[in-house]
């Protein structure tokens, strides 16, 4: 529908506003899910060329039926970004990473499809460039998952969030820097209110979501603080906290 391809429009507009590219050249961008080529048509009008995958044959045949102005790879992200180093200025993806976090086949591990991409992702980016994925997270784990493994992979950034306190405007923007780390944009309709909440940081400090009833997340370690503090308060046995309370282990392979 017409309000779709507009919604579509005005993400793609805010993403590329959020890369900060430079102003007096063309750049290369990547586009992953990049669909019939909405955000593309934005990318070619403000003067930059683009790469789109995307993993849907009819998704592409419509951007090819459209002739969109980018070149078009069909392939899942998830197997890796497949471009040599350095090769992009930026990129942006509009409502597609968080279909990662699904695994629709028995041998898909979430993590590590997440991994996989954006550690390829990385490689693929010129240094000081950024990557913007406009994202529809379905919790606050989704979103951990997720920002976790791009910090894994190396980039450095965090989560803008327009217009937080609206259901219907509020947008997740991952904002991901290559080698530098920049300075988190502001996120739209937060001036009026306290920025600070909203502008979550995951330059060194990894920051815990806390989900929808504002309980911790399960297993996190603000969780296993809760839980062993409600033990301590019933008299129970408890060990003491360090530093080592409630840290991921390794995966070992």
């Amino acid at each position: 529908s017409s309000r779709v391809v507009e919604i579509q429009s005005q993400m793609s507009e805010r993403a590329v506003e959020l890369l900060g590219l430079p102003e007096d050249r063309p750049c290369l961008l990547l586009d992953v899910g990049c669909g019939s080529g909405l955000s593309g048509d934005y990318i070619s009008e403000e003067g930059h060329y683009w790469i789109g995958m995307d993993i849907s044959p009819a998704m592409l045949d419509v951007a090819v039926e459209r002739e969109v102005e980018g070149d078009l790879l069909l392939a899942d992200v998830g197997h890796g970004i497949p471009f040599r180093p350095g090769m992009f200025d930026g990129c942006i993806s509009i409502s597609a990473v968080q279909w990662l976090c699904n695994a629709d086949k028995k041998s898909h591990s979430p993590p590590k499809r997440l991994y996989r991409f954006f550690s390829t992702l990385y490689t693929a980016l010129a240094r000081g460039s950024r990557a913007v994925l406009q994202l529809y997270p379905e919790n606050s784990e989704q979103l951990e998952l997720i920002t976790s493994q791009a910090m894994r992979a190396g980039f450095t950034g965090g989560m803008v969030v327009d217009y937080p306190n609206s259901a219907k405007a509020k947008k997740f923007f991952l904002c991901l820097f290559v080698g530098t780390s920049g300075t988190l944009p502001k996120g739209l309709g937060t001036e009026c209110a306290n920025e600070e909440p909203h502008q979550a940081k995951f330059t060194n400090e990894r920051t815990r979501f806390r989900n929808v009833k504002g309980k911790s997340v399960k297993k996190s370690r603000d969780w296993i603080l809760e839980k062993k503090e409600r033990r301590r308060r019933q008299g129970k046995e408890v060990r003491a906290d360090t530093k080592y309370t409630g840290r991921k282990r390794r995966p070992h392979f």
